[in-house]
């Protein structure tokens, strides 16, 4: 039986804020742009290629991007505008192909095969989709395309921006084995540094060291997942429905908080936005998380795993609570960013009913979806906690 070769595209749309703006704004064209907020307490959302050309880059720090590009031109963003954009252009992806898995505002998966013959008439598809693109939209996308997913999303970022390459398996050892083991999904700056310590330090050195040492550096399973990637398998499926795996809620405060009743004031905020966003999604969650960080920028995550699942909001502060004052170390100092999670996602109901039934959870249960209903038609601000309302308010930047 012969195998029907599957055709995968990754698009990545190029610096996608910053190329908007310029095209509302011609005269930015050519100039480093950066989206975000300047100042010690900013971070850069994402910036034009000649503002990277300074060495600026998305999550920095935008005391340094300024020090890096002081003669950038900073705009505060448009969410609004962006997601409109990126509506448009999914619709055009639509005519390509029903397969589309979307990672996020500005790059998706596509999959084209049994639409393209081949890996090259896929890449005669992504020359139509991007030229599309650009005549609707006036903006440039870079696409790979590939027999899987990881070497297309590879394959995207070979030659932006405006790049279209075609990574076939027979290319592997030319274009991917030369490559720094940082660039293969999962590798990050820890086990970089593990590899790195066993001589590994390009693709292709996962190949040539014995099986056995590999195993030793990092483990059976990462040194199984490593190789596959080395050798360019990857079967994941391109998902239209991407399952939610976590719901979380996070800010950045133009002032360290500092003062024990705001911090918990900021966790229980953050608890209740996080069980309203399950309650919306009827799903429940098993695992809280929280995010601090401090003023270095120095960022921990902790996470502690209830009883049963939940999407009510005093469980999940309380458990955000007691992970905040045993696992974080502060040292002292302020809180810059702070963000609760929950993970272990199952539908509403799904899980195992208690016997006996708490009549205190089931009023608390219909006060909080009362309040829902409330918030839903008259907005969000209709009904707040007493709790959130007293003290001194801060400014405050929307999180991811």
């Amino acid at each position: 039986m012969t195998t029907i070769e599957r055709v995968i595209l990754h698009l990545d749309m190029d610096a996608f804020f910053a190329a908007i703006e310029v095209r509302e704004n011609p005269s930015l064209a050519g100039k480093p742009v950066i989206i975000g907020h300047p100042g010690k307490r900013g971070v850069v959302a994402t910036c034009s290629y000649e503002a990277r050309k300074f060495g600026v880059h998305s999550a920095l720090p935008s005391v340094v991007a300024e020090r890096r590009c002081p003669q950038a031109i900073w705009l505060p963003g448009r969410r609004k505008l962006y997601s409109t954009v990126s509506r448009r252009i999914r619709a055009i992806l639509d005519r390509f192909s029903p397969t589309i898995e979307p990672l996020s505002i500005d790059e998706a998966f596509i999959d084209l095969s049994g639409i393209a013959r081949d890996l090259a008439g896929g890449a005669e598809k992504a020359r139509q989709m991007k030229q599309t693109i650009e005549t609707e939209e006036r903006l440039t996308a870079s696409v790979g395309v590939a027999p899987n997913k990881f070497l297309a999303k590879l394959a995207s970022d070979m030659e932006k921006p405006d790049g279209l390459v075609l990574l076939p398996l027979d290319a592997l050892e030319r274009r991917v084995w030369p490559l720094k083991v940082e660039r293969l999904w999962g590798v990050g700056p820890r086990l970089a540094e593990r590899l790195h310590g066993g001589g590994i330090r390009i693709v292709g050195d996962l190949l040539r060291v014995p099986k056995n040492s590999l195993v030793a550096l990092v483990g059976e399973r990462s040194a199984a997942h490593l190789r596959s990637l080395a050798r360019g398998q990857d079967r994941r499926p391109v998902e239209t429905a991407r399952k939610t795996k976590s719901i979380s809620e996070e800010r950045t405060y133009v002032e360290d908080l500092t003062d024990p009743q705001e911090i918990d004031r900021a966790l229980f905020a953050r608890a209740e936005g996080v069980a309203r966003q399950l309650r919306r999604e009827g799903l429940e969650g098993r695992t809280v998380h929280i995010k601090v960080r401090n003023p270095d920028f120095k960022t921990w995550t902790r996470a502690w795993t209830l009883p049963e699942a939940t999407d009510m909001s005093q469980p999940i502060v309380d458990a955000a609570r007691r992970l905040f004052a045993e696992r974080s170390r502060l040292a002292g100092g302020g809180v810059r960013l702070l963000g609760v999670g929950v993970s272990g996602l199952e539908p509403t109901g799904s899980g195992q009913a208690s016997l006996f039934a708490d009549p205190r959870e089931a009023k608390v249960r219909k006060a909080e979806l009362a309040a829902d209903e409330v918030r839903g038609r008259l907005g969000r601000n209709a009904l707040t906690r007493a709790r959130l309302i007293r003290g001194p308010r801060r400014s405050e930047q929307d999180g991811d």
